[in-house]
């Protein structure tokens, strides 16, 4: 999925009538091959069931912000252009799963659009497990797994100055409403699912 995101998207911007936004972008083919890795990698950094990938990305992370053995360490130009890169993974990363780490209305609007579309895929044939029943455990491991780790680092490096651990508060926070609330909510939003589908199928065999 992130891999064809990228195909489209690239087909998309390399298009003619996008020519003075690609100028503003690179104006050499070295600057156009680095702004594609960046971009493949920023893209590829959304897939969070890459092990791997995760794997090599906390690596770098440690590399760039925590001490490294003497011959692992690099220039002061190398080290920012390093640090800048890991920085924006992150940063797309937390963008990727943004509801998680705003206000909890957010959280659970966005939470809930989710779940419906799971659940449709389920339904459909097109996922082979009811989304329902591990729905409330799978949000406690997302958080402690993935959004408040990464709330962590983000935190860490002070991108975002006084905000930088706004993300993190609230991952915090919802995490811990969800703990207590998610039961429930996944009951209200599978019954809200059902009357919505009710509710449709009544509308289209009801006289016109």
């Amino acid at each position: 999925a992130e891999q064809n995101s990228v195909d489209i998207a690239w087909e998309v911007l390399m298009k003619p009538e996008y020519r003075n936004l690609q100028q503003c972008i690179f104006t050499t083919e070295d600057e156009l091959k680095r702004f594609r890795q960046i971009v493949v990698n920023l893209v590829m950094a959304t897939d969070i069931f890459d092990k791997e990938g995760k794997a090599l990305r906390t690596k770098r992370w440690d590399k760039a912000f925590h001490k490294v053995p003497d011959a692992d360490r690099l220039g002061e130009e190398e080290t920012f252009q390093f640090k800048a890169t890991i920085v924006i993974e992150h940063i797309i990363q937390a963008a990727d799963v943004a509801h998680t780490m705003q206000h909890w209305h957010v959280y659970t609007k966005w939470n809930e659009r989710l779940f419906q579309e799971m659940y449709l895929a389920y339904e459909n044939g097109r996922s082979p497990k009811d989304p329902s029943e591990g729905w409330y455990k799978g949000e406690l491991w997302f958080f402690d797994n993935y959004v408040i780790p990464l709330g962590k680092k983000l935190d860490e490096c002070n991108v975002f100055g006084v905000t930088s651990d706004e993300g993190l508060n609230y991952a915090l926070a919802n995490r811990q409403e969800w703990a207590v609330k998610g039961e429930d909510i996944v009951k209200d939003m599978l019954q809200r699912y059902h009357d919505q589908k009710r509710t449709k199928a009544d509308a289209e065999i009801a006289p016109k």
